[in-house]
């Protein structure tokens, strides 16, 4: 599996771009030696150079600190809008594609959310619970649960029809076996496929909701802060919100591309045309 997926340069390319996130998150702060909210009123508005090799920004802070801790940030609530998202779209969707007395109820509910942009429910969900990392990562999670059950619930019902589901029934397996011997393991492929791009969503979706004013508050050094603290600065400092704007451009093309090389190797109907 390894090596078929690395054969792919669209895989090669987004795995590379992810590690790259990975250890920029992980080593990046230990290469400098600031704070992310340190402040240095001297060293104010400092181009990019030896000192600074980002700049700073209005108050001095070290951009390239709080670009690398904002990958922290950003991965951490992509991690976990992922496995909220996994856990409850791969369940409902399941439990939709494969129980037909509760498959109108549960997709009529999904339908009734994804009747909202993703963007504005997250919008509007967060401006009710208020700015936090928790509630950014439950916004986000709410929004993208209904697509994701949908990709499942179409592989459920796929996989019901399948002989050796109802071999199993026959044999007088319980339906919670099933699901869970049979159903979920079959959706696997699409679910993770649809997963990595669900963890891009949430990197920028963190970072639109942020450069609103309605994530993770300042002074929380994350990509959509320091892109909205440069619109001032623009001119003068176009540094601001350049580096925290490619890092965001790096990480979404990553993941999609993450994505779109396992969609190759998994999709066995992909497989098939090449």
């Amino acid at each position: 599996m390894s090596r078929r997926l690395f054969r792919s340069p669209t895989f090669a390319v987004g795995f590379s771009i992810v590690a790259l996130l990975v250890l920029a998150a992980t080593i990046g702060v230990w290469f400098s030696p600031y704070q992310p909210n340190s402040m240095d009123l001297t060293a104010r508005l400092a181009a990019p150079g030896p000192q600074h090799w980002f700049g700073t920004d209005n108050f001095g802070r070290d951009i390239f600190t709080r670009v690398a801790v904002g990958s922290q940030m950003s991965l951490l609530v992509g991690l976990l809008v992922v496995v909220i998202t996994g856990i409850g779209g791969a369940l409902l969707g399941a439990l939709a594609g494969y129980v037909r007395a509760l498959d109108n109820i549960i997709m009529r509910v999904m339908d009734a959310f994804m009747a909202f942009p993703a963007m504005l429910l997250a919008i509007a969900i967060t401006a009710a619970l208020g700015p936090s990392l928790m509630n950014v990562v439950v916004a986000l999670a709410v929004s993208y649960i209904p697509r994701t059950a949908r990709i499942v619930r179409g592989t459920a019902l796929v996989v019901r029809e399948q002989q050796y589901v109802e071999a199993a029934l026959v044999a007088g397996a319980h339906t919670r076996r099933v699901l869970l011997v049979h159903v979920l393991p079959n959706c696997l492929g699409s679910l993770i496929v649809q997963l990595t791009f669900v963890f891009a969503y949430a990197v920028l979706a963190e970072a639109t909701l942020s450069y609103l004013g309605v994530g993770l508050p300042p002074p929380a050094p994350t990509w959509g802060n320091g892109i909205a603290s440069g619109r001032e600065y623009i001119v003068e400092a176009w540094w601001m919100s350049l580096f925290p704007g490619l890092a965001i451009t790096f990480a979404v093309l990553g993941f999609n591309l993450l994505g779109d090389g396992l969609r190759d190797v998994l999709d066995p109907h992909l497989r098939a045309e090449t």
